[in-house]
């Protein structure tokens, strides 16, 4: 077989058009060529900007279906094109009839010209194609993964590169030190889900105040933060117009709030958007830049459909089908899908926010419905630690938890996912990882459903600012209605509870601060009339996440230190979870509770001895 000069040139040139990108241009002869094991004529009119071959260059393609060809390019002297066929991997796994297309001038049926493209790409990169390693490389297979990080990741251009050379360095990762191979597994992202950069999200709520109440509109900052991080990084001119046209979108729809003087909860939800949506954008265009394949999309655009309840929607059931359809349809395996974290479109058409995690269901959803491997959070600790660091400064990192103790941690205060964020994975039985963008080579902490079932005690957490309430029955022992009086009066007023205890003429109950004293007030009133209220404020909850079967050697320990140092418990809660035991402490005592049970716990270190199967260590 020969393949013409110009059709050669043809090819070589499409290799050499923005292979940074993964962007080609192939005219129609072009893909005949690709899909025919024999020369064709090339329409040079048609190829008019592609480049002429240089000399002794060698390229290397892959045949449409299970061939590959490797021209070897002699230079312009006029010699003749040497052809080397080769057998794949592929062939040999399937022996379809085009692998035994012989080189006569037989009619073959052309191949679509996408697959085409893909072919192509599958030999330009063919690290990203599949979750397996370069053959005789020790390197792990590759997973696939999607990955979510958050605002304080993002909050300047400095943070917008490490996360993208992050990224690229995930894909591929770099050696050791010592120049050997890295023991990191390498993972091919399907999507990246970013939040806005910085508090971006604050600023356009306060814009949306000032436009209301001050009848003034300046989004300045918010245009020197995104258009400064396109200079900087001298982005793509089609990426600065559009970062800047959602920003003038922004502008005109906040001189609508001052002109009619309010805003609605579904404009508010419109106005929180524009920071993801300018997010997505400098990100895909960076990591274009630095050579790895990506596009913008926002998550309406993907497939993530809820209903109408604006500022804090829910996914519509049939969301996850509509994710896989939308990737299967329209994205490129290869290339990262960057995609608006809490955002989505209702049935209508109409932009929604998911509330308080949404970004991480954002990345739990797309994660399962793409039957990835490990869905990634990215934040700003080593994952789950045993207590907040703030307070305990010799706190690690737990490698592992289940999913129903990562869920308790959060309910109580713990930086971890929101309970909502993980039912996607949950569902579809998949790991989520927490790990630290400003540490990327910690292991972080992975969640999963078995967790550890060896430990005791997995971490400590807690809840400042509650009120305890008292409810003491007025009435006789055991009456009967009495639990459903308290708690219909609960369900009157609109007032949730953190925790509860029992018996059958008292119930204490605690309330956060998120509660109304409105609300509060009003409830007691109603419970007066057959109850004796009693309210007790600045107190904290304090939560051990703990295995309930060794629940005996785990509160002999925490009351032999809470008597050793004079803390007292109002209230305890267990039973309800089996992974959580509460008390009700005073909030000047929290701090002092935490410290001294996270050394008996986690740091070998218990003033009082800790208690296992039954004796003092």
């Amino acid at each position: 077989m020969r393949l013409h000069r110009d059709s050669l040139a043809t090819l070589t040139a499409l290799l050499s058009v923005n292979t940074a990108t993964n962007a080609f241009l192939v005219p129609s002869t072009t893909q005949s060529q690709l899909c025919h094991r024999r020369s064709l004529p090339v329409n040079p009119n048609q190829n008019e900007v592609l480049s002429s071959p240089q000399p002794s260059s060698t390229i290397a393609l892959q045949k449409c279906n299970t061939r590959s060809i490797i021209l070897s390019m002699a230079g312009e002297d006029g010699e003749e094109h040497e052809e080397m066929e080769t057998e794949t991997d592929e062939e040999m796994d399937d022996a379809s009839s085009s692998s035994e297309t012989t080189d006569d001038d037989s009619d073959e049926e052309e191949e679509a010209p996408g697959k085409a493209i893909t072919s192509f790409k599958r030999n330009l990169n063919p690290r990203r194609t599949s979750a397996t390693s370069r053959p005789g490389s020790s390197m792990k297979p590759a997973i696939d993964v999607t990955m979510k990080f958050g605002g304080s990741s993002l909050a300047s251009s400095e943070r917008v590169d490490h996360v993208a050379n992050l990224i690229k360095d995930r894909i591929r990762p770099p050696p050791m030190e010592d120049g050997t191979e890295s023991e990191e597994t390498p993972v091919r992202p399907r999507a990246v889900i970013c939040s806005a950069m910085g508090k971006t999200t604050n600023s356009l709520l306060a814009a949306g105040e000032m436009a209301l109440d001050l009848q003034r509109v300046d989004i300045e900052a918010l245009r020197t933060l995104h258009l400064g991080t396109c200079r900087d990084f001298d982005l793509p001119e089609t990426t600065r117009n559009e970062v800047e046209q959602l920003l003038d979108e922004c502008q005109d729809m906040l001189n609508g709030v001052k002109l009619i003087q309010e805003l609605s909860p579904k404009s508010l939800d419109q106005l929180v958007s524009y920071g993801e949506r300018c997010s997505v954008r400098i990100m895909a265009a960076r990591l274009n830049q630095i050579g790895v394949p990506a596009q913008a999309f926002d998550a309406w655009d993907v497939g993530v459909l809820t209903d109408d309840n604006y500022g804090d929607a829910k996914l519509l059931p049939t969301a996850i089908d509509s994710i896989k359809e939308q990737f299967a349809r329209r994205i490129d395996p290869n290339v990262v899908a960057v995609v608006t974290g809490f955002i989505g479109h209702n049935t209508k058409g109409r932009i929604t926010t998911l509330g308080r995690g949404g970004s991480d269901l954002t990345a739990t959803a797309i994660g399962s419905a793409l039957k990835v491997d490990e869905i990634q959070v990215w934040k700003d600790v080593d994952g789950i630690l045993t207590a907040d660091p703030r307070l305990v400064k010799n706190a690690v990192p737990v490698s592992q938890v289940s999913y129903e103790e990562a869920s308790e941690l959060a309910y109580f205060g713990a930086q971890v996912l929101h309970p909502i964020a993980m039912q996607p994975a949950l569902k579809s039985d998949i790991p989520v990882r927490v790990k630290n963008s400003y540490n990327p080579s910690a292991p972080g902490s992975v969640i999963d459903k078995v967790g550890n079932p060896e430990r005791m005690v997995t971490a400590i957490t807690c809840k400042r600012g509650v009120t305890l309430m008292d409810i003491h029955s007025l009435q006789m022992l055991g009456a009967y209605g009495f639990l459903g009086a308290v708690f219909s009066d609960f369900e009157k007023n609109k007032v949730s509870v953190d925790v509860l205890a029992s018996s059958e003429v008292s119930v204490s109950v605690t309330l956060d601060k998120k509660q109304r004293e409105e609300d509060i007030a009003s409830l007691c009133k109603d419970l007066s009339s057959f109850a004796e209220v009693e309210l007790h404020a600045d107190r904290a909850i304090l939560t051990l996440i703990a295995d309930v079967e060794r629940s005996s050697d785990v509160l002999a320990t925490v009351f032999r230190s809470f008597s050793a140092h004079g803390i007292k418990v109002e209230m305890m809660s267990q039973g309800a979870s089996k992974v959580n035991i509460s008390f009700i402490v005073r909030e000047d005592q929290i701090d002092d509770a935490i410290l001294k049970l996270h050394s008996c716990f986690f740091e070998d270190q218990c003033d009082v001895g800790l208690v296992e199967a039954g004796q003092v260590l």
